[in-house]
């Protein structure tokens, strides 16, 4: 299609032969559809392509933003076909389908589509665009639709819990494809429908959670919970059940808190992949509440340009991690991606050369040439005693998941002094603090001073999405009390979403990064000698260059990232 499509274009004097030649080069290199690459390049409009293939292959094209489809149509044709193939089924009568397509001339998508479904097919012309956006808004809807369909199908056909079959599912399926078969239990295809559905609303976390006269399911997606569904409360003995199967938990074990893992196959935009969900199971005062961490491994970005570090603070930390000794700690609650900043800064230091070795608990992500160490407390496997194993596996750089006792501190700080880069992460509100809560647990000054390279504190924030950002009036006293400059408040543009499909009607989507980063320079070390207290090192730090968590969320207002809104939620003024 591609060099068809070219040639089309280029005898209809839609485009030269240099911009088909540029277009063509673009596309060898770093793959796509040539004419989504025409009209990223501006050489050429959906329009005019759509013109084109309509005029030439003498097929009618349609406009699908205006063409309402039913849903019984949409749910003749799988999305793992549909985005494969990149069409939409638009109409039936009687044993013809008309699809929208923007390759016509695909005939094995047509004969993949006659032998599945049985039905004559008609393909009409759309562009590549309008067939994207008709995707994501008919089968998302299509898919809250079936959920609702195998609730229904529960609450009719089960008479009570024992009567739900739970039984484990057999073969190597992805859970699209256990989703579609109408042959497993409605249980089976309720949990991957759960599943399913939060890996294409990008949620980080499943909250499954028994009240005593609701069963409720929540998304947490960019760091907000939602509520996604409301399962009859007979089905949750039942979904509980096949959850701790599928994560090789105990099912007769009520009583007691567990943890497990479940891989998934899954496909997203044609390619399969495996992703992998961590299960907590904890008994409640009405049943067992189930909280599962989605860890997809592809969308974790090791980039730390797009993180959110401002370029001061990017240059200091970089520095500190490529010390050949010492400690950086990254601090912040729960959920400020502490994690994926160190996983971003081993990811650069991996090297073969290097022996790198990490305690977490848990694990939530494997790297090749990296040893990592799950850590078991009930059988004594703390962070502690891993890092005494450590010392004598002859490392180059530790990473302990969590720096939780006095044991555990005075270890690291001693690996760090002595020729080893220590990395690891402290519960606390800002860089500055942190000295503080070391010295609290019992670790003597010198050492915290003398060990300690650079502490990042960091918070995560709601970015605007750029569908529906629009400018909006701020009074420039709302921005002065934030702490933005008052000769700058009249002339900063504040943005915000309006709220859309493609952000779930929340007017965010994705996060960034805030982060405070204060190196242990001489004087800093001093202080911590003489036993400053955390406002002093804090006021030290700012004079030499530190940017505060504020101020960082100051500059993503300036750069049009995020609302005010999100940074008065997360940080505070200093």
């Amino acid at each position: 299609m591609a060099s068809r499509l070219g040639d089309l274009l280029l005898k209809e004097q839609v485009i030269s032969k240099e911009q088909l030649d540029t277009a063509m080069a673009h596309q060898k290199s770093q793959g796509g559809r040539l004419g989504s690459i025409l009209v990223a390049l501006g050489y050429a409009t959906e329009a005019e392509i759509l013109t084109v293939l309509s005029r030439q292959y003498g097929l009618p094209s349609v406009e699908l933003a205006l063409f309402p489809i039913d849903a019984e149509v949409i749910s003749l044709i799988p999305v793992e076909l549909a985005m494969k193939y990149r069409l939409v089924p638009i109409s039936r009568v009687g044993s013809t389908l008309t699809i929208a397509t923007s390759d016509p001339t695909n005939i094995f998508a047509i004969d993949d589509l006659k032998f599945m479904t049985g039905l004559n097919v008609e393909p009409v012309v759309a562009s590549e665009g309008s067939i994207r956006e008709a995707i994501e808004k008919y089968y998302g809807a299509h898919q809250e639709i079936e959920i609702q369909r195998v609730i229904k199908e529960i609450t009719t056909t089960a008479e009570d819990e024992s009567t739900i079959e739970i039984a484990e599912e057999e073969g190597d399926r992805s859970i699209e494809e256990s989703v579609r078969s109408s042959s497993e239990a409605p249980i089976i295809r309720l949990v991957n429908m759960i599943f399913s559905d939060a890996l294409r609303r990008g949620a980080s976390d499943i909250h499954i959670e028994p009240y005593e006269k609701e069963f409720r399911v929540r998304f947490r997606i960019d760091g907000i919970l939602y509520l996604q569904m409301t399962p009859p409360n007979k089905v949750r003995d039942a979904v509980t059940s096949r959850i701790k199967i599928m994560a090789k938990m105990d099912i007769s074990e009520k009583r007691l808190p567990q943890d497990g893992r479940i891989k998934v196959r899954t496909k997203v935009s044609g390619t399969t992949k495996d992703v992998d969900f961590r299960v907590s199971v904890l008994p409640t005062l009405f049943g067992e509440k189930i909280v599962i961490r989605v860890l997809d491994k592809g969308a974790l970005s090791f980039d730390m340009e797009r993180m959110g570090f401002e370029k001061s603070s990017l240059s200091k930390f970089e520095t500190a991690i490529g010390q050949p000794y010492g400690m950086v700690l990254v601090t912040g609650p729960t959920g400020s991606g502490k994690t994926s900043t160190l996983y971003a800064s081993i990811n650069r230091l991996n090297r073969p050369e290097v022996n790198i070795m990490t305690a977490e608990d848990p694990v939530e992500f494997n790297f090749a040439g990296i040893n990592q160490v799950q850590v078991r407390e009930a059988i004594g496997l703390t962070f502690a005693a891993a890092l005494r194993s450590f010392l004598r596996q002859d490392p180059n750089i530790i990473l302990v998941g969590e720096i939780r006792d006095f044991e555990t501190a005075e270890i690291a700080i001693k690996a760090a002094l002595t020729g080893h880069l220590v990395l690891s992460t402290l519960h606390t509100n800002d860089a500055p603090s942190t000295i503080t809560r070391l010295l609290n647990m019992g670790i003597e000054p010198f050492l915290v001073a003398t060990a300690l390279n650079l502490i990042c504190a960091q918070r995560l924030i709601r970015k605007i999405c750029t569908d529906c950002k629009a400018e909006i009036n701020v009074p420039p006293q709302s921005l002065i009390d934030i702490g933005i400059p008052a000769k700058e408040a009249g002339q900063v543009k504040v943005f915000k979403g309006t709220r859309c499909k493609n952000c779930n009607d929340t007017g965010y989507r994705g996060r960034v990064g805030l982060f405070e980063v204060m190196e242990i320079h001489e004087e800093i070390q001093e202080m911590i000698f003489v036993g400053a207290s955390a406002r002093e090192l804090r006021k030290k730090a700012i004079e030499d260059g530190m940017i505060t968590l504020r101020q960082s969320g100051i500059q993503k207002i300036r750069d049009g990232l995020t609302t005010v809104e999100e940074v008065v939620r997360e940080t505070v003024r200093i």
